[in-house]
This record gives structure tokens, sequence and C-alpha cells, in this order.
């Protein structure tokens, strides 16, 4: 019993400091979101200059489910949950990246000041947000259907993405000299396409969690 006890405690402990690396994403998630918006060279160059306290929290959760694995050597339900942080953790880690490669690529744009033509991608960075949320609450309320919810959701950030390489190659024919830039404007939407996916990763890793079921491929 005195084992069984330990064992709760420290996926209790484990699931506060994963909680506490996905808080920490979604404030970078927020704050590239109003960097796109202000271009606010200070903000940028906090998301930036941060990136590591999201890699050292990754590093430390990592660990943590790894000695749980080894010393309780859980099964069933246990053991698919401690599977889905390790997964999820990692993603969590490559959402914060994209969030840095969208802060510098907000950076190089900036340099440019006499390009007029740009793209709103607030409706884009909305969903996305929207998305992470819906993530985070389905693998805290351990539901599948909310999880289901985040596929929807990814078709319209593929959309957008498609879109905003159309208008950008548009653009292309008309403003050659601003090349540098506006490959940069639609590299934006690529890393948000990549959160996305990252998102729908996570969703996977709830549907398996709860129903025990891999649909990694399959059609949603």
């Amino acid at each position: 019993m005195p084992h069984q006890i330990t064992f709760h405690r420290e996926i209790e402990k484990l699931k506060q400091k994963f909680m506490i690396l996905g808080s920490m994403v979604e404030d970078r998630l927020q704050k590239t979101s109003l960097a796109m918006k202000s271009r606010s060279s200070e903000l940028l160059e906090q998301i930036i200059s941060s990136d590591w306290e999201i890699d050292e929290m990754e590093i430390e959760v990592e660990e943590e489910c790894l000695k749980i694995l080894a010393l309780h050597q859980p099964v069933a339900s246990d053991l698919r949950l401690l599977i889905a942080i390790i997964k999820i953790n990692n993603e969590l880690e490559r959402i914060a990246d994209n969030a840095v490669n969208i802060a510098q690529r907000i950076q190089t744009i900036s340099k440019d000041s006499t390009l007029e033509f740009t793209i709103d991608y607030e409706p884009m960075f909305g969903i996305v947000l929207n998305m992470f949320k819906l993530g985070l609450d389905a693998l805290v309320t351990e539901n599948s259907d909310l999880a289901r919810r985040i596929f929807i959701e990814d078709e319209t950030v593929n959309q957008l993405r498609n879109q905003a390489y159309k208008d950008v190659i548009r653009e292309l024919t008309k403003e050659a000299g601003h090349g540098k830039c506006l490959v940069n404007l639609y590299l934006m939407a690529r890393h948000l396409e990549r959160i996305g996916d990252r998102i729908k990763n996570i969703a996977e890793e709830v549907i398996y969690l709860v129903e025990g079921k891999i649909v990694r491929g399959e059609s949603h």
C-alpha cells in the first residue's frame, strides 16, 4: 500500500509539472500573437530569449516520467498516461520552437519598412490558440470527444495556410524586390500550420490514452 501511495503522489506531482509546462507554452503563443500585431521588438526578443525555460521544463518532465517508469513499472491506464505525457511533452516543446520561429520571421519582416502588403494572421492564430486550449482541456479531463474537435479546427488552419500561400505568390509577381520579406510572411503561416499539426498529434495521444485506440494516420 505505501508503494501505491508513493506512486500516485509522484503521478500527481508529474501532472502538476506538466500543466506548468502547458501554461508556459500557451503564454508563449499568446505573446507571439500579440507581437504579430504590435511588432514590439522588446516582446519579440523576450519570446526568443526565454526559449531555454521551456526546454529545461520539458527535460524535467521527461526525467520524471522515466523515473516513475523505472521505479514503479506501471501497467494498463497508468502506463498509457505516462507514455502520453512523454509524447505530448515533446510536442509542447516543438510548439514553443515554432513560436520562436514566428517571432524571428516578424523581426525579419519588420526590417522592410517599404512593404505595404501584409496578411492578417489574427484569425489563424485565434484558431490555433483555441486548438491548444482544447488539447490541454481534453488531456486534463481525459475527454476524447473534445480531442476530436481539434481535427476539424486543423482543417480550417490548413485552408488558411493555403490561402496565405496564394496571396504571397500573387504579390511576389508584383513586388519581386520584396521577395525575402514576402517569403518570411508566408513562412509564418507555415509555422502556424505546424503548430496545428503538433496539437493534432496531442489530440491523437489523448484518444489513445482514453480509448486505447491508435488513430494516427486515419481519416478523422
